[in-house]
């Protein structure tokens, strides 16, 4: 038995992994803390791996925590810093660290069909939905999206915009330059499409995340396999054998 701390358990998604853990067999929901809860509660109720899904600054503190403690980490908080992804590297060294941007196992294959498809079109642009409570933009999804995008193909159009009557009509700017635009809207959980295009055609890969049950089984996986990646892992990829 897998004995799982959750960390942010009183927002929506610590409630959806919460009552997932619970559902499981191989698991036992050893604590359930806030933010602004002490942490020591993960080591007295002996926990093997917690659950973070927080924001960036809390996560931050909780993970250094967790690799002193040599407590796993499967985290689905985004923001992080290229500083702090290093950090972490160094830090967990008797315990593991998942770091994912999307839990959603048709989301990471999202990101994966689009990465195949980059090299065999010239013009690229991602568009994320989310719902009206989340803090930034754009998500970590459409920014390792972009990335992956950029990494599969180095030829790719000039943009021919060249004057934007209202300021950030075109979006932000990913890795080699790929267009991310971000939509927060009431009555959207998560939603995220990849426009690819060329010569006389165009591909849409699109994922729709209709209840946040969808990122658990994701969610579960990190925390069954966590202990075989050792270091730190980025992206759920690995523990698919994608």
């Amino acid at each position: 038995m897998i004995r799982v701390g959750v960390v942010g358990a009183a927002g929506r998604m610590g409630q959806a992994v919460c009552s997932a853990v619970e559902a499981d067999p191989q698991l036992e929901l050893a604590a359930a803390i806030d933010i602004e809860d002490s942490l020591e509660v993960l080591v007295d109720t002996e926990c093997d791996v917690a659950v973070d899904f927080t924001v960036a600054p809390a996560a931050c503190r909780t993970l250094e925590f967790l690799a002193a403690h040599g407590i796993h980490a499967v985290v689905g908080t985004t923001g992080f810093s290229e500083e702090d992804l290093s950090r972490f590297a160094e830090v967990f060294t008797t315990s593991n660290c998942l770091i994912a941007p999307n839990f959603a196992v048709g989301a990471v294959l999202m990101m994966r069909f689009a990465e195949l498809a980059a090299p065999h079109f010239s013009t690229a642009e991602v568009i994320e939905y989310h719902h009206d409570a989340k803090v930034d933009a754009p998500s970590g999804t459409a920014v390792h999206t972009a990335e992956r995008i950029a990494a599969a193909s180095a030829d790719w159009a000039d943009d021919p915009t060249r004057h934007e009557v209202l300021p950030g009509a075109r979006g932000g700017r990913g890795a080699a330059d790929v267009r991310v635009h971000s939509v927060r809207m009431q009555g959207v959980v998560a939603n995220q499409e990849v426009l690819l295009g060329t010569t006389g055609q165009t591909l849409s890969i699109r994922h729709d995340t209709i209840d946040r049950t969808s990122f658990m089984p994701g969610v579960l996986l990190g925390c069954k396999r966590i202990a075989d990646f050792e270091g730190l892992t980025l992206g759920l990829d690995a523990l698919l054998d994608l």
